[in-house]
Formats: C-alpha cells, sequence, structure tokens
C-alpha cells in the first residue's frame, strides 16, 4: 500500500463513493453559477467589489463568489451551520435538547429534523434580508418590488434546502464530511481567478515581488504548521493487565496508549466563529437600524474589536465543539470495563478528572494555533496593502483540514479492505490444511 491512488477506483464500494461525491460537488458547483432572475449581474458584482473586505465579502468566500453572483445558491451552507450552531448551545442551557442527544439513534433523528426545520427558517431570513440588500443597489433591480423580494427569497431558501440536502448526501452516501467539503470546493473553485488577480497586481505594481514571495513563504509555512498540529498528538498510557481467559488461558499484560490529538476539533471552529461574528454585520448591512450599525462597527472587518471577537469565539468553539466529540467520562467508563487502567491514576472518577485536566491543557494551545491562522490573511493584507485573504491562514487551513480529513477517510477504507482480503486468504488456508490432516 505504498501508493494508495491508483486503488481507489478498484475497489467498487469506493469508487462509488467517490462518484457519488464528485457528482453532488459538481451538481453544487453548477447551481452556484445560476443567477436569481431579474437581476443585472453586471452591475451586481461591480458594486458588491467594494465590500470585499468586509463581513460579506468574507461571507461570499464560504459560498464560492454565489452571493456576489446573486444566484440559487446563494446562501450555501451556512443557514445549516448555524442552525447546527444554536442546537449544539441550545444543549447546554435546556435538558431536553441535551435528553435529545444522548437518547441514541432516534433522538439524534429528532434533533436533525428540528436543526433542518432551523434552517430553513434562517434561510428564508437571510434571503429576505439579501433580497433588500439588493433592491439597494442602483440599477442591480430590473423590476423591483414586494414581487421580486418574495420570489427571490423563495428562492434562495429552496436553494438552502437543496444544498443542505446535498451536504447530508454526501456525509452519508460520498466520501468525508459533506458540509466541510461543500465549503472546501467553494474556496477552491476560487483559486485560479484570485491567483490571476494577484498576478495582476504584481504586473501593474499594486504588490512587490518581495510581498508576493512572502505570501508564498506564508502559504507554505501555514500548510506545514497545519498538517503538524492535525497529525501532533499527547500519548496517556494504558496498561492493560494480566488476566485469565476461559480454561485456564493467560492473556499477557500489554501497554498501549490514547492518542489525544492537540486540534481535535479541526477546522470546525473557525467556520463556527466566522458564522457567528458575520451576524451583526450582515444584517446591519441589510437594514438600517442604528443600533445594530453601531453594534457592527465595533466589529468591522479589520478593527481591534473584530480581533478580539473573532479570537475569543475561535478558542471557545474549540473547547466546545472538542467537548462535543471527546468525552472524558464514556472513555474511563470503557477503560475500567477492559480491565486496563492509566498508571499511577486510580481508575473511574479519577481517570475521567486526569483525562479532562490533559485534554484541557492541550486544547488551549491548538485553540490559540487556530486563532493566529484565523488573523493571519488580516494582518498579512494590511502589511502588503492589498486583498489576500484567500491565501490566508482560514481558508488553507480549511483546504489542507478538510483535505487530510478526506485522505484519511479514503486510507481507512483501503486498509478495511486490505485486511479483508488478509483474512479470506487466511480461512482459505486454513482450511486447505484441514483437508489434507
Amino acid at each position: 500500500m505504498a501508493n494508495p491512488i491508483p486503488n481507489l477506483f478498484k475497489i467498487p464500494e469506493l469508487k462509488s463513493k467517490i462518484l457519488f461525491t464528485l457528482l453532488a460537488l459538481f451538481i453544487y458547483r453548477v447551481g452556484a453559477h445560476i443567477t436569481a432572475p431579474g437581476l443585472d449581474v453586471a452591475v451586481l458584482q461591480q458594486q458588491f467589489g467594494q465590500l470585499q473586505n468586509t463581513a460579506l465579502g468574507l461571507f461570499d468566500l464560504f459560498v464560492g463568489g454565489a452571493l456576489q453572483r446573486a444566484t440559487i445558491f446563494s446562501m450555501g451552507i451556512m443557514p445549516y451551520i448555524s442552525a447546527s450552531i444554536m442546537f449544539q448551545l441550545l444543549a447546554a442551557v435546556f435538558p431536553t435538547v441535551e435528553k435529545m442527544q444522548k437518547e441514541g439513534e432516534d433522538g439524534r433523528k429528532k434533533l436533525t429534523q428540528w436543526t433542518r426545520y432551523a434552517t430553513v427558517a434562517l434561510a428564508f431570513v437571510q434571503g429576505w434580508g439579501y433580497s433588500v440588500f439588493l433592491e439597494s443597489m442602483q440599477g442591480a433591480v430590473r423590476y423591483p418590488g414586494f414581487g421580486f423580494m418574495l420570489s427571490t427569497t423563495l428562492l434562495m431558501t429552496c436553494g438552502a434546502v437543496f444544498v443542505m440536502w446535498l451536504g447530508e448526501q454526501i456525509t452519508e452516501r460520498g466520501i468525508g464530511n459533506g458540509m466541510s467539503l461543500l465549503i472546501f470546493f467553494n474556496i477552491i473553485d476560487r483559486f485560479p481567478a484570485a491567483a490571476g488577480q494577484t498576478i495582476e497586481a504584481l504586473t501593474t505594481g499594486v504588490i512587490s515581488i518581495v510581498a508576493l514571495v512572502i505570501v508564498v513563504l506564508m502559504m507554505v509555512g501555514v500548510i506545514a504548521g497545519v498538517v503538524a498540529m492535525t497529525m501532533a498528538a499527547r500519548k496517556i498510557p494504558v496498561q492493560i493487565p494480566r488476566k485469565v481467559v476461559g480454561r485456564g488461558r493467560i492473556r499477557e499484560g500489554q501497554k498501549s496508549f490514547i492518542p489525544l490529538r492537540i486540534n481535535s476539533a479541526g477546522v470546525m471552529p473557525i467556520i463556527f466563529a466566522q458564522s457567528i461574528i458575520i451576524v451583526p454585520t450582515t444584517v446591519a448591512t441589510f437594514s438600517n437600524i442604528p443600533l445594530l450599525k453601531t453594534m457592527a462597527d465595533y466589529v468591522a472587518v479589520g478593527s481591534l474589536g473584530y480581533y478580539l471577537a473573532y479570537s475569543i469565539l475561535i478558542v471557545f468553539f474549540t473547547y466546545f465543539y472538542t467537548a462535543i466529540i471527546f468525552n472524558p467520562v464514556d472513555l474511563a467508563e470503557n477503560l475500567k470495563k477492559q480491565g486496563a487502567f492509566i498508571p499511577g491514576v486510580k481508575p473511574g472518577a479519577r481517570t475521567v478528572e486526569y483525562i479532562d485536566h490533559v485534554l484541557s491543557r492541550i486544547t488551549l494551545p491548538g485553540s490559540i494555533y487556530l486563532a493566529a491562522i484565523a488573523l493571519l490573511p488580516f494582518w498579512v493584507s494590511q502589511l502588503m496593502g492589498a486583498n489576500l485573504f484567500l491565501f490566508g491562514g482560514t481558508s488553507l487551513l480549511i483546504v489542507v483540514g478538510v483535505a487530510l480529513d478526506t485522505v484519511q477517510q479514503m486510507q481507512q477504507h483501503l486498509l478495511l479492505r486490505h485486511y479483508e482480503g488478509f483474512m479470506k486468504k487466511g480461512r482459505v488456508r486454513f482450511r486447505g490444511r484441514q483437508r489434507y490432516m
């Protein structure tokens, strides 16, 4: 298995998963270029270009430029992400939601259904706000009025629901996490155009060759750092004692370890933080409420308030998402059932406290690292005097993180198939020996 790439399409199950994922992503990218009716795209893109360095520009990055084209998929997967965040936060406040999470498959299905309903509501609100924003652009709407706003809102709501369905189908029937892959391809889709803009800025003298070299070195450093932090883990030693099994058979003691990743949450904290921090600015842009505009000014992109709020949200969601996907209580119970223990730590509550303490300590540098990577493009752009968000830390972190996760899932399928083939050969050889005994 030195080079697993040629084997990807040799396994029927993995081949069908990859092809289904590619088909779903192709459908999504086609829909992301279909503009809603009644709009002048040229006027829209010209006026939207002034908002590239704002929260709307960052939102547009996550939906692959669909927002500035006002396509049927303008909302992208963001309403679904916001709804998921909302219910995960509600689980920590309302016992009913927390109980549903622990009820097994039935509870998760009911919670998923509620998340879908919330997605529809959020998509409708965002679609209505965006239609009002489109009408405020001079010459962008050919036939303004209530009919345009209602039809555009319903069209974008249906588009958001379809994107949500596509993401769920990729997760269930494809390879990788559907929600992350949609954002991944949105960013990848804009790389060629961004590269062209960078070359044009270099030829016109907007940025110097030294600045370009610094950006390239920054990209290489971010990619190397992302890979290192994604693979880094703290190994907690585990001792499995000697045990008598069956009729006098003795199972020898074993030594193992529990790998606790420094960045267990992956890219999700940045996606969650980005979804939350653009809310006040987006709502203020779509409305004329003075209070919201004042709040938006405090967290405007590039301000000190934005840096502080963004960093705090990333650190919070790193701890929050790690607590969701990693439960020290369950891990301690599984160790106790197997008779295993951590050397120097008593089983039970002390083991839970020890694992939680170690996890909290290693999550802190991971969360600070994520915050630094997320803020890196803003600092570099201000230093270079050019818009380099697409080649910044957030974009590269999402692209590299999602790519690593998807490749690991492919490797797991290949490894599973490899062991299945090994076991089948072993059974055939065993039967052959029995035949001649």
